[in-house]
């Protein structure tokens, strides 16, 4: 398995899994209507842009024998009181509870540690997802706040009902 940062090039692996991931794990937050649409024009339009001209962030894919296994964006430098924001952690269905997770994550800490102003990092994961919310308090990170889900593309139709999604934060990704 390779780590590596991602290019313009990998756009298109990026948004399928990104959809994939969204279809399977965000069913009862997302509307049935928007995740069974064209999901996946979506996804590939905001990661061809993303990676395009990457603005403070760094993507980084987990690739094995030139497939995409899982990848992590993260914002750098976010928030002042939370510090840098892990945007997007998706693994391949088939490969999660491999440790790629983990090592995503760790990869999103050392490039806090690299590129941002502090070492304070977080994410927003959905009050449903409760298998997400084990695993990153599994990995150090604590539960500090819920707000309501924003709506993909700012449209709430894309929405199903008014869905939370809680703030997990790690103080210092040096824990991680």
């Amino acid at each position: 398995m390779e780590f590596r940062v991602a290019t313009a090039d990998d756009a298109e692996q990026i948004g399928l899994l990104h959809a994939d991931s969204w279809r399977r794990h965000y069913r009862g937050a997302y509307a049935d209507a928007f995740l069974d649409g064209d999901v996946e024009s979506d996804r590939r339009a905001v990661w061809t842009e993303r990676l395009a001209v990457p603005a403070h962030t760094e993507t980084v894919v987990a690739m094995e024998s030139g497939e995409l296994i899982g990848f992590v964006h993260v914002r750098f430098d976010a928030d002042p009181q939370w510090g840098s924001l892990v945007d997007n952690l998706h693994v391949r269905t088939a490969r999660r509870g491999s440790g790629i997770g983990g090592r995503l994550l760790q990869q999103a800490a050392r490039a806090v540690e690299r590129q941002a102003a502090t070492n304070a990092m977080y994410l927003w994961v959905l009050e449903q997802n409760t298998a997400a919310q084990g695993f990153y308090r599994a990995n150090g990170g604590a539960v500090a706040g819920s707000a309501p889900v924003p709506p993909p593309g700012g449209d709430p139709a894309r929405l199903n009902g008014s869905p939370v999604c809680l703030r997990i934060a790690w103080a210092d990704v040096a824990a991680l």
